[in-house]
C-alpha cells in the first residue's frame, strides 16, 4: 500500500472504517484485477489530496471475503465511501479522479 493508503482487514475494519470519526473511502480490489490496477493511482492521488479529512484504504477481496460479502461486492473495483459507519456512495468499475471527486465531494467537504 502507498503511504497514505491503509490496508483494511477483517481484524481492523470495524474500528478503522465503521467507527471512524472521519469519512472513509474503501477500495475493494484483488491482485489479479486489471481495472483495480488502473484505479490504484487514482485512489492514491485522492488519499494524498484528502489525507487530513478522509481516511483512504483498500480491502483485498480474496484475502477478506467476509467483508466483501457483507457489502455485496459483486464486481471489482468497487469504491465505497463510509460516513459515520454507513455507506453514502458507491462507484463500481474504473473512474477518473475528477469523476470520483465530483461523486464524493458533498460528503468530504
Amino acid at each position: 500500500m502507498a503511504g497514505n493508503v491503509q490496508e483494511f482487514t477483517a481484524a481492523n475494519f470495524d474500528e478503522a472504517v465503521l467507527k471512524s470519526g472521519t469519512p472513509v473511502l474503501v477500495d475493494f480490489w484483488a491482485v489479479w484485477c486489471g481495472p483495480c490496477r488502473q484505479v490504484a493511482p487514482v485512489v492514491e492521488a485522492l488519499a494524498a489530496k484528502w489525507g487530513a479529512t478522509v481516511k483512504v484504504g483498500k480491502v483485498n477481496v480474496d484475502d477478506h471475503p467476509s467483508i466483501a460479502e457483507k457489502y455485496n461486492i459483486m464486481s471489482i473495483p468497487t469504491l465505497m465511501l463510509f460516513k459515520d459507519g454507513v455507506v453514502v456512495e458507491r462507484v463500481i468499475g474504473f473512474a477518473s479522479q475528477a469523476a470520483l471527486e465530483q461523486k464524493f465531494q458533498q460528503h468530504v467537504a
